[in-house]
């Protein structure tokens, strides 16, 4: 089974949204365990606190080290892990490959930026991979980190009702997903495309790698640029 420890300064913005639908029930399944860490219950401060001003001047308050050494500490003499993962602006873009790589993994853990960042010593000293989602800025990790252990958790044998339905998605072959359809055959006049009600297989599957190939042409031509250099 899979485990993913995520360590924050907010961990109620985590509990929700992992407690529901694919990633909510990989958990009661035994599929993943993800475990939520308050890096403030590990602040020596007599406050709790576990941000600090950073060096130098500047706006924006910095994590300190003290909290994420003590709890990575802690963690890692329990086990190994694969990856110790941090969330951050300036991180490698997350992308299927990425979910696909750490979805058979054996023990995660993500620390999650918050403030201005973390202190540069713990990039240092205990990360091992750093990601990030996009080029814009959020107020913290937590979303992040959540995108991330939902993109992993979907692909573990069982999360999903129909096992081949994570292999058809958009991104895995270095294309966007062909458009779908479903009941009822015709709405407001508008039909579903002949060849999809055929019972044809091989046409279907044909149909689909050619709209898959013109839609990531038109919408995503750095995909379909990838695509071709490697078929």
């Amino acid at each position: 089974m899979l485990r993913i420890d995520i360590l924050s300064a907010v961990p109620d913005l985590l509990k929700s949204p992992l407690e529901h639908s694919i990633i909510g029930r990989a958990r009661q399944n035994n599929l993943v365990h993800i475990e939520i860490h308050d890096l403030r219950d590990y602040s020596t401060d007599r406050h709790k606190k576990i941000d600090d001003y950073q060096y130098g001047g500047g706006a924006g308050m910095v994590l300190t080290p003290q909290p994420i050494f003590d709890c990575i500490e802690k963690l890692t003499s329990e086990r190994a892990y694969d990856e110790i993962i941090f969330t951050a602006p300036d991180g490698e873009v997350f992308e299927q490959k990425h979910a696909n790589e750490l979805s058979i993994k054996q023990n995660l853990m993500i620390l999650c930026g918050h403030y201005k960042g973390v202190d540069q010593r713990v990039r240092d000293e205990l990360i091992t991979r750093e990601f990030s989602i996009g080029d814009y800025v959020l107020s913290g990790g937590e979303l992040p980190a959540m995108v991330m252990a939902d993109a992993i958790t979907r692909l573990l044998p069982g999360a999903l009702g129909d096992a081949e339905s994570a292999l058809t998605d958009s991104f895995q072959d270095d294309l966007l997903e062909a458009p779908v359809y479903t009941r009822p055959a015709e709405f407001k006049g508008l039909r579903v495309p002949e060849i999809l009600r055929s019972g044809d297989h091989k046409k279907v599957d044909q149909w689909r790698f050619d709209n898959a190939l013109k839609r990531t042409k038109q919408r995503r031509p750095d995909l379909y640029k990838n695509f071709k250099k490697k078929n």
